[in-house]
């Protein structure tokens, strides 16, 4: 392989993240805890989008599991959010593993 090849496929490559970066900013991605009570979305590329808490769920003697169930569902969306970047993007790589992609 020479390097204009080499070239060429490092080109392809990057337009190839630019794109799987635009679509993720595109893909919503959904998580919810306490049966539902709590729900968050946010986009593929880890922006929240919206935050859905049942009127059932505000407890003001129980001001924390109201937090607990925020977290839980935030830190739930973020997770679907880093398998969806990461699938888009295996794709792109070929398996290859490079360091400080996602």
């Amino acid at each position: 392989m020479d390097m204009q090849q080499i070239m060429e496929q490092a080109r392809l490559m990057q337009q190839q993240l630019a794109d799987a970066q635009d679509s993720m900013s595109e893909t919503e991605v959904q998580a919810q805890a306490g049966g539902g009570m709590v729900k968050v979305t946010a986009t593929a590329d880890m922006k929240l989008t919206s935050i859905s808490i049942d009127p059932e769920a505000v407890d003001p003697d129980d001001v924390g599991m109201l937090e607990d169930l925020v977290l839980t569902a935030v830190n739930a969306v973020l997770e679907k959010c880093n398998e969806v970047a990461n699938s888009q993007v295996a794709g792109i790589a070929g398996g290859l593993n490079i360091p400080g992609l996602f």
